[in-house]
């Protein structure tokens, strides 16, 4: 319980510290800069000095590959139908370019430079502290099928805080349900195969199709 009470908070909180309450501030961006190390850091602490266990590449076993591509490809195509059935209806895309220009993903290279990090970096770390740390840890407390809820609404927390920032509230509705059903799918996967790769495989497909919608939105909507 305290190793959950000392993550599963913290990127919610960073969020809104970032976005909500000191926007634009050094206060703000510090507290969301300190955040990505902690997040990192606890679990790695947690296993070798609470735990005492040595560190292994388990995590990193490539069983369910398979299942993972395929979870992945699944998700992209909801995604995109998804998608392609709410733009010009619940997708305000002046309102999205105006929000990209103020961040700078407004122009392509900008734009892709951010992609690579999402899906090779972000993605992966996002694997490592949600369905490894995260849900291993709720899955001493619970059943497995309420350790994959409990660690799939976690992992949601600070997506609805982001997306509240840029979007109207049936696009942030919509967009919390996938993601909820996203983190439910790797933790599934992760309590199936006890490992991240399949996780982060069917992670990437997925993100690949959101950015994809993005770069249509901005660039070609």
């Amino acid at each position: 319980m305290c190793a959950l009470a000392l993550m599963v908070p913290v990127p919610a909180l960073a969020t809104c510290a970032a976005m909500l309450w000191w926007p634009e501030t050094t206060l703000g961006k510090t507290l969301f800069a300190l955040s990505k190390p902690w997040t990192v850091l606890l679990p790695l602490f947690w296993m070798l000095r609470i735990e005492k266990r040595p560190l292994s590449w388990s995590l990193l076993r490539r069983r369910g590959v398979g299942l993972g591509l395929g979870t992945g490809l699944v998700a992209a195509v909801v995604i995109l139908g998804a998608y392609a059935l709410a733009l010009g209806r619940i997708v305000d895309v002046a309102a999205v370019r105006e929000l990209a220009a103020g961040v700078g993903l407004d122009k392509p290279l900008p734009y892709l430079g951010g992609v690579v990090y999402w899906i090779t970096i972000n993605s992966f770390v996002e694997e490592y502290v949600w369905r490894w740390f995260v849900y291993r840890q709720c899955e001493k407390l619970m059943p497995k099928w309420a350790a994959v809820l409990c660690a799939a609404l976690g992992f949601t927390l600070h997506h609805i805080v982001a997306m509240s920032v840029y979007f109207e509230a049936s696009v942030v509705v919509l967009g919390s349900v996938g993601v909820f059903a996203g983190g439910a799918l790797w933790s599934w996967l992760y309590s199936r195969y006890n490992s991240i790769l399949p996780c982060y495989v069917s992670h990437v497909l997925a993100d690949i199709a959101i950015f994809a919608a993005g770069w249509h939105l901005l660039f070609a909507a």
